[in-house]
């Protein structure tokens, strides 16, 4: 532990990129671990998954962002056992009373209903079509979805629907699902994004324990665009300090695997995400700990974190400006795009339903 008490013993973490589990931000109470005294030797089970189900009562959240380029997205589950200690995510959890830290990648909740309220929403008379997205909060295809497979019924609907989706993700079980994107993307129909932060796979998983490593990654990327489904890299994000040098070689190694786009996003520590990446600095990057900090609060005014339009992407200051003009460079060297052509929304239709009338012509 440290001196606050909070950082659970490695032994039971492994493979999980959060060192503690402080109470979220609205609860009254704290939990801290302490010792009885009688020194006794005794063992200590790991921290392992739990999922449960919720059924929710609207699965599309809009969204007015100016930063962002869709205004709607779905999440078929709450927290993600990647375990992404840098996740922007995390502090969603405080709203389930659950903790940011390892409650975040270990209590989960699957939205069991969303393909059903999906299809509903969509059918909906005041509906007006756009791009849903998919993945910007918590990954669709994290390890749960292999057995619940509430991602791939949700793709079902918008196959049906004909809808336009973007798709982001770590995961690799996105290629069982090349059977529906493959057509969709054919139509125009999807587009998807797929994060390396890092090429270096000691780093990698350290710091985003269960997700499949860089190079299968990488290979993710090639089955998807040999199967005709347009894919951009995602270089988020990038931390200052640790992986920025990395910005060329993964984007070099995202274009011979057949990516044709490219992104990028600075580290964003918003309320508890701040904390938790500073406990993971000291425990796996001592000697970078201070630097990666320097240059964060150096891009956000001496701040952590600033969460203002216009800046928490990418934040300020003459290292941020390097950062975003190196990834330019490197982008128009390879030949990548950094806007990808609009997805269609114009093939939009109910699907039919059984007892409706069959067109003759």
């Amino acid at each position: 532990m440290n001196e606050h008490g909070d950082i659970i013993e490695a032994s039971r973490r492994r493979g999980r990129g959060a060192l503690s589990n402080v109470a979220g931000r609205f609860e009254r109470l704290t939990r801290v671990e302490a010792g009885d005294g009688w020194d006794i030797p005794e063992a200590r089970a790991g921290v392992e998954t739990e999922l449960r189900d919720e059924s929710a009562g609207r699965i599309i959240t809009y969204n007015r962002s100016p930063d962002l380029p869709f205004d709607r997205s779905i999440n078929p589950y709450r927290g993600c056992e990647h375990g992404c200690v840098y996740c922007f995510a995390r502090p969603s959890h405080a709203y389930l009373g659950l903790s940011p830290g390892l409650d975040f990648e270990t209590r989960l909740v699957a939205k069991r209903n969303a393909p059903d309220l999906l299809a509903r929403e969509l059918a909906a008379r005041a509906y007006r079509v756009a791009p849903i997205a998919i993945g910007t909060n918590t990954d669709p295809y994290q390890p749960v979805e292999k057995g619940r497979e509430i991602m791939r019924r949700c793709l079902e609907v918008l196959r049906d629907f004909r809808h336009p989706v973007a798709i982001v993700t770590k995961g690799t079980l996105i290629e069982r699902d090349i059977d529906i994107l493959g057509p969709m993307a054919r139509d125009g129909l999807v587009r998807v994004g797929v994060s390396v932060t890092t090429l270096d796979n000691d780093v990698a998983r350290r710091m985003e324990p269960r997700v499949p490593r860089p190079a299968r990654r990488l290979a993710v990327i090639r089955r998807l665009t040999e199967a005709g489904i347009p894919v951009r890299i995602m270089v988020s994000p990038v931390v200052p300090g640790l992986t920025d040098h990395e910005i060329d070689a993964i984007l070099a190694a995202a274009r011979d695997a057949g990516a044709d786009a490219a992104s990028w996003i600075m580290l964003r520590l918003p309320r508890e995400v701040s904390p938790l990446v500073q406990e993971w600095l000291q425990e796996h990057q001592p000697g970078r700990a201070a630097k990666v900090m320097a240059r964060l609060r150096e891009m956000h005014g001496g701040k952590d974190y600033d969460s203002r339009w216009g800046h928490r992407m990418r934040g300020d200051g003459p290292h941020a400006r390097m950062i975003g003009a190196r990834f330019k460079a490197a982008v128009r060297r390879l030949g990548l795009a950094e806007q990808q052509p609009a997805l269609r929304c114009d093939l939009f239709r109910m699907p039919p339903r059984v007892g409706d009338q069959l067109r003759l012509f």
